[in-house]
Formats: C-alpha cells, structure tokens, sequence
C-alpha cells in the first residue's frame, strides 16, 4: 500500500484542482492521499466528491506555525474544521496572509518589480467578483489562500526573476526586499489545539525552518511538541538528504513517534512529484488512531 501524506492544490499554493490532485495520485500508483493545503481544508469537498474504487482521502492541513520568531510547519490531519478555537485560529492567519501579501506587492513595486495585486489573487484562485479578503465560513474551513508562491509567480510572470525558486532567493526570502513576516501560531499551542479539535500531527519536513537556508527545527521543540501530543516526524522529504532522513527516522523512533514519509508535491511548481515518497501502513496507522475529529474518506 502506498501513502502520501503532504499535498498541495490550488485551493493554497498547488496548481491545480483538489479533483485532479486526486486523479494524479491515483494515476501515480497511491493508494492514500492526504491532501494538506495551507492553513485551510476547503479543498477537501471537491477532493472528496469523485474517489477512484478504494482509494482514500485523509483531510488535513499545513498549519503555519512559528517558534521564536521561525517558521515551523505542522501537518494536521483528521480534526474537526469546526472547533471554535481553531477555526477562529485558521481565520486570523488566513486574514493575515492577504494582508501580508498585499504589503509584499506594494514593497515589491517600490523596489521596482511591476507586479499588481489583481494578477496575484488571480494566480492564488480568487474568483474576479469575490475580494480575496482570506474570509473563512464559521468552520474554518475558508477559501483559497494567497501565500508567496503567488507573488513568486507574478515575479517570473515580470521578468524580474527567470524562475519561483530565483524569485523566492532574490525578492522574497527572508531578508530580500519584498519579505514582509507573518501571524502564526505558537507551535506548541498548535500542537495543542489540533489535538484538542481531535486531529493528530506530524512536523513537516523538519531539516528545513525558515530562519536560514539549511535551518532545522529544534530538537528541544519537537521534544517538547511530542510531550503536548505531537504524533509523528516528515522524515522522509524530497528536500532531505540521506543523512538528514536517517537522523530524523532515529529522532522519531527515539520519541516514540511515527515516521512519514510524503511527496509535499505542488503539482507544476515541484514537477508533479506525487508518491516520490510514502509512508509505510504501520506509521499511517500509528499516526491516525488516535484521530477522533473526522475520518478519512474511502472509495467502495
């Protein structure tokens, strides 16, 4: 059995349709999807609403988390959209997103690079009679959400940088001219609430934090998520190295944490990368049960 558990669609920074997020990973031999767009589980429906025979949809989310001032990314799965506090949660930072966005746009074209805000909510799936204003229902589950690979491929779209990742080094990493940060939750406070709201949680791709290029989420915190409930590691990753893996499959056996492994896969952006990595039964099935929020969805 083969299982992804960290994808994108177009709902947050993916190319394309929940729907044919679902199909591609059929077509890539997957037999367990988890579909985890930033800070929203809005796709989850669409993805949902035609399965291929016996395949599973696990909804989830990427969730922005910060700690001490640097980005760190819980994947949450399998939670009730409808808690109170975090859906109010997945509001605020949904909100600040669009707020972050804009101010990056108008840094941007101070610095020179022509991009307008009306292209980039476009490229992020805002329909044009709808203001991408990151408003969500009660449940939290909101709509599509603007993040920097938007304005990244606005970038390119102006001829200010020959592709995402130049865009990304020159104009909106962290420190470039157009980097404007974010709101995020704490992540043992994230931690926390999913756990709270029934859902359980992996640290993404754990060798790769914000703060610096090559930065690695702390070992201290990922010791002090699993004591407030954290279930499982992203060892596996495109973006690890062999030996980064190998260190993080024996930080997660040490924790007693499950080990996963997942594509992150951003259709064109990552070049379609569906199942390049998969988690074995055993972890999904140690990761997920103790899930109470919601249930996968399979195909009869």
């Amino acid at each position: 059995m083969r299982i992804d558990l960290h994808a994108h669609s177009s709902v947050s920074d993916g190319t394309e349709p929940p729907a044919d997020v679902v199909r591609r990973a059929a077509a890539a031999g997957l037999d367990i999807l988890a579909l985890t767009d930033h800070d929203t589980v809005a796709g989850i429906p669409e993805a949902a609403a035609d399965l291929p025979r016996g395949f599973t949809l696990v909804p989830g989310m990427e969730l922005s988390c910060l700690h001490e001032g640097a980005g760190v990314h819980l994947l949450a799965y399998l939670f009730a959209p409808e808690h109170p506090e975090l859906a109010a949660e997945l509001r605020r930072i949904r909100d600040d997103r669009t707020i972050r966005a804009r101010t990056m746009v108008e840094r941007l074209q101070r610095a020179g690079v022509e991009i307008v805000w009306e292209r980039v909510r476009t490229l992020a799936g805002f329909p044009a009679d709808r203001a991408a204003d990151g408003a969500g229902g009660a449940d939290g589950s909101g709509g599509s959400v603007v993040g920097r690979p938007h304005i990244a491929q606005a970038i390119v779209e102006e001829g200010a940088a020959a592709d995402v990742p130049e865009a990304f080094d020159r104009w909106i990493g962290v420190g470039r001219p157009g980097y404007v940060a974010r709101y995020a939750l704490d992540a043992l406070r994230a931690v926390e609430l999913v756990r709270a709201a029934g859902g359980v949680c992996a640290v993404a791709h754990p060798a790769r934090g914000e703060a610096t290029p090559d930065g690695a989420v702390p070992m201290s915190l990922i010791e002090q998520m699993a004591e407030v409930g954290l279930g499982g590691i992203e060892a596996d990753h495109p973006s690890h190295d062999d030996d980064e893996a190998a260190y993080w499959r024996g930080a997660a056996k040490r924790l007693e944490l499950a080990v996963t492994g997942s594509s992150d896969d951003h259709g064109a952006l990552t070049g379609h990368r569906l199942g390049c990595r998969t988690t074995a039964f055993e972890e999904y099935a140690r990761l997920t049960e103790p899930a109470t929020g919601s249930a996968p969805v399979t195909a009869e």
